[in-house]
């Protein structure tokens, strides 16, 4: 396998894996190759060093990438975060969310209660919210 660079006509650079030059040369020859970027078939191969993989067996994955739980955990603490931040309005949730976004109250982050159907409503409008979980301390 090799990587080549390539451009199409309207300038979008990409990479893209084939099985050899050749098999690149008879995809573009066949229209089978195009920019993933606005689908022209107008491409060309950038002069360059392929890569050639010489191997089966690819290389093993970098050890720096966070686990999935230090990811959802680093999400959760964003999230309390933005909601500490923001002016909790209880029970008047979907009320005042709808209020700024009509432009009746001046604009904040606000937090606070909705039930299912609420929320669904809101969606609807166009309104955007996000669920947020609760502190540790409420969640005991």
């Amino acid at each position: 396998m090799i990587v080549l660079d390539l451009c199409c006509d309207r300038d979008h650079h990409f990479e893209a894996w084939f099985a050899s030059g050749e098999a690149f040369e008879s995809q573009l020859a066949a229209g089978l190759v195009s920019c993933p970027h606005c689908g022209s078939q107008e491409v060309r191969r950038l002069p360059s060093a392929p890569y050639v993989q010489t191997s089966s067996h690819s290389a093993p994955a970098a050890s720096t990438a966070p686990s999935p739980q230090t990811i959802a955990t680093r999400l959760i603490d964003a999230l309390r975060s933005a909601a500490e931040k923001s002016e909790d309005v209880g029970e008047r949730f979907a009320e005042e969310a709808r209020r700024i976004h009509y432009g009746d109250s001046e604009e904040r982050a606000i937090r606070g209660k909705a039930d299912r159907k609420e929320v669904i409503e809101l969606i609807e409008e166009g309104i955007p919210v996000l669920p947020v979980p609760p502190d540790k301390d409420d969640m005991h």
